[in-house]
């Protein structure tokens, strides 16, 4: 089983009450809008050679699949550089985002097919000089906020694309629940804009934007 990076296991130690074992793939076995609201308050690790860097999962988007207007997968498209949507749960799908950011996915049960969870913001813990230095210097709260920078100051790319998030150098723990989430619509896209698919711990300094509606 892969180690945590010295630097980062107490942290997961501390957060999780032990050394942690990543979420198990029936987390992932339901539909995309579950496990999104799920994830919030879960745990992400990612390692780089030597180093780790982890985070709060504080925002994610769910998308339905072939019957998601705004699904890579919609009316069950598929190409190559979308094969991985179709892939069991809890597979990493990793994307470019209009040619220039990482967007880093994992897929979902439930029906139709190509459902998955986009990764929106994470509250950086352990790690958090390499974030900064592969953000280039930018405060904290932009480290992380939005599912482009996340993947930057993680060191998401599209080499994890396709792995199963069990036993990849990217892997997701549960950690504490958060007490309150609240609902939107998902942004930054133009079709099905006004479905409330995003997720976000309501009142948390580290999304993307700020939130006005609870649920």
């Amino acid at each position: 089983r892969p180690r945590h990076s010295p630097d980062v296991a107490p942290k997961l130690r501390q957060l999780t009450g032990r050394a942690g074992r990543p979420l198990p793939v029936p987390f992932f076995e339901r539909p995309s809008e579950v496990v999104a609201r799920e994830l919030i308050g879960a745990l992400i690790e990612v390692r780089s050679g030597r180093t780790s860097a982890v985070g709060r999962i504080v925002e994610t988007e769910a998308y339905l699949g072939a019957d998601d207007p705004a699904s890579h997968a919609f009316a069950y498209r598929r190409h190559a550089g979308n094969a991985s949507l179709y892939l069991p749960p809890g597979t990493w799908y990793v994307y470019r985002s209009y040619g220039i950011h990482w967007c880093a996915n994992l897929t979902a049960g439930g029906r139709p097919a190509g459902s998955a969870v986009l990764l929106r913001a994470v509250e950086p813990l352990g790690g958090v000089p390499g974030m900064r230095r592969r953000r280039g210097g930018v405060g904290d709260r932009l480290l992380a906020n939005g599912p482009g920078k996340l993947c930057q100051a993680l060191a998401i790319e599209r080499s994890l694309d396709g792995r199963p998030m069990r036993g990849s150098w990217a892997q997701v723990f549960a950690g504490a629940p958060a007490p309150d989430v609240t609902v939107t619509p998902r942004i930054g896209i133009s079709k099905a804009a006004d479905w409330p698919l995003r997720f976000v711990a309501t009142g948390t300094p580290w999304a993307s934007r700020p939130t006005a509606r609870r649920s």
